[in-house]
């Protein structure tokens, strides 16, 4: 992560003189891109529908649902009921599962997912295979993937059919970048995952999410599904013809400035003790 920090600051110092930006750099052949929004285990099952309904009016074009042993099929279920057959979704369960909860996991194909994300431990790709084998959902790795050498290996085993690309975690957009070109070259689908990123990661994220290899929906939601305010001008949601999706910053760099005068003013604030 602190490396992706310093090659991203780095690239935007350097974009910025050139007057280009992340997008046109990247090889983005977008304007704009599709938006997905994940939505966490709620307490209950009327909260998470209620929570799930609000992002579909928002306009958000993909549903990722996290799951875990006890919260899976009733809430896919649910989900997919409220939100319709056509509409896009998906599951994320953050290795949660073991190669005895195979059965279970296959159990949701009926429910027309567009994949299951990393369900089983990071290096445990045997388990990864064994689950692709055995249901028809595709079999999506996140936190397995660290860099190119890792998803291609991944790829070849039959461990997984989609990649969520997170350049944070694979220490940077340029291996980020060698990722979707060699997924793209084995015809394997990527999308851009999230990590609470402010309008500065967000802004590169949507760069990247603008390649020809990214054809899914990412985690690249509105700046208002986590900040009341964010380091940057927000990202909100398009409308009309481009209802569910954030445009591709075009300025060079990131395309985003920096908001100098929030940041002086959440440092000059007093601190604050939390617990006791």
């Amino acid at each position: 992560m602190a490396k992706g920090a310093l090659e991203a600051a780095v690239l935007d110092a350097e974009l910025r003189a050139q007057g280009r930006s992340m997008g046109e750099c990247f090889g983005a052949v977008r304007d704009w891109v599709d938006c997905g929004v994940s939505v966490g285990i709620a307490p209950t099952l009327e909260e998470l529908l209620d929570e799930v309904t609000g992002y579909v009016e928002e306009g958000y074009r993909r549903i990722k649902l996290k799951i875990k042993p006890g919260w899976d099929l009733v809430p896919v279920a649910a989900v997919r009921e409220l939100i319709g057959r056509e509409a896009m979704l998906q599951v994320d369960a953050n290795t949660a599962y073991t190669s005895d909860d195979i059965p279970l996991l296959a159990s949701l194909d009926p429910f027309d997912l567009l994949l299951i994300e990393q369900p089983f431990a990071e290096e445990d790709l045997a388990t990864h295979v064994a689950l692709a084998q055995a249901a028809e959902t595709p079999v999506c790795l996140d936190e397995s993937i660290l860099d190119v050498t890792t998803a291609v290996d991944a790829i070849e085993r039959g461990a997984t059919s989609i990649v969520n690309i997170k350049p944070g975690r694979m220490g940077g957009f340029l291996e980020a970048l060698r990722v979707h070109d060699a997924c793209r070259a084995r015809e394997v689908p990527v999308w851009c995952g999230g990590m609470l990123e402010t309008g500065v990661g967000r802004a590169a994220n949507v760069a990247i999410a603008a390649l020809p290899g990214f054809v899914l929906p990412g985690d690249t939601s509105a700046s208002g599904r986590y900040f009341a305010d964010d380091l940057t001008e927000p990202f909100v949601l398009g409308t009309g013809e481009h209802r569910g999706q954030i445009r591709v910053p075009d300025a060079a760099g990131t395309g985003v400035t920096v908001r100098e005068e929030l940041v002086r003013d959440w440092a000059s604030r007093p601190a604050v003790t939390i617990g006791a």
